[in-house]
């Protein structure tokens, strides 16, 4: 960035710059116990969410339904089981799966554990309502 007639620049004016977030390859560097989120998307003014989750092997996420987001699921490590109303469907290194909002879906890791990607549009944060009245947007109310 050029500074023009002694201006001074401001960071927040800046344009955003593609960069290396994460590198998957890491993951078995992190050991046995590091279980869950190892990796969340943070930048600021983001319109999406993403996360790399990981689950030991024979663990699970329960079967839930998600009301709200429509989710991509890549599988970078491991194997596991996407299981739903419909059935089960393995699931190896490489897949992606599409998890439709309101849909009803559980996951189960295999002998060697799974990582994965999810990526979803970002929910809307918390917003502060005067006493006596109840946020009613357009998500609904956050358990």
């Amino acid at each position: 960035m050029t500074v023009a007639d002694g201006d001074s620049s401001n960071p927040a004016d800046e344009a955003p710059v593609p960069r290396i977030l994460f590198d998957v390859g890491t993951l078995e560097a992190l050991g046995p116990a590091s279980t869950g989120a190892v990796w969340r998307l943070s930048e600021s003014g983001r319109q999406i969410d993403a996360n790399v989750v990981r689950i030991p092997p024979g663990q699970r996420v329960e079967t839930h339904a998600e009301p709200d987001l429509d989710v991509l699921l890549l599988v970078v490590a491991g194997d596991g089981t996407l299981i739903t109303p419909e059935g089960s469907s393995s699931l190896g290194e490489g897949n992606l799966a599409w998890l439709p909002r309101g849909s009803t879906r559980g996951l189960e890791a295999g002998e060697r554990g799974m990582a994965y990607l999810t990526v979803h549009r970002r929910r809307p944060g918390m917003r502060i309502q005067p006493a006596g009245r109840p946020d009613r947007g357009s998500d609904g109310p956050r358990p």
